[in-house]
């Protein structure tokens, strides 16, 4: 697969990764992910990762977006994607949630992504005292 079919791919996926699945055939099966508050291998795992961000999404959220800035190449392996993940509690005082990030895709020479590390701009604790905050 071409570098180019794959950040196309990205760009496309993730910006509806709350609404829908993401297409799975530029991860390998083994692919890694890590974020501050899960790590796991294979693909399966990633699905289910996916799968469980769309569920507690329209469980939990009335409204839940994840606004992606950019994606692009930064080295010969390496695709970086920086997003903000915003939203609106399903709770009477209407909390909101906001959060930046940044996504690291590792790929291989077959083109397809191994490695997936998501980094935070704050902490998972911090994020969760949100919750408790009136909306604005």
């Amino acid at each position: 697969m071409q570098v180019e079919q794959v950040l196309e791919r990205l760009k496309l996926d993730l910006p509806t990764l709350f609404e829908k699945d993401i297409s799975y055939d530029i991860y390998t099966k083994d692919i890694f992910f890590k974020d501050p508050v899960n790590t796991f291998k294979w693909k399966f795992n990633y699905r289910i990762i996916f799968w469980t961000l769309r569920f507690h999404g329209r469980l939990f959220f009335t409204e839940l977006y994840f606004d992606l800035h950019d994606v692009q190449q930064t080295a010969k392996d390496i695709i970086l994607a920086n997003w903000t993940v915003r939203g609106v509690l399903r709770v009477p005082w209407k909390a909101k949630i906001f959060f930046n990030g940044y996504s690291t895709y590792k790929f291989n020479q077959d083109g397809l992504i191994y490695e997936h590390i998501d980094t935070w701009d704050r902490k998972p604790s911090e994020i969760l005292k949100q919750f408790f905050l009136k909306g604005l």
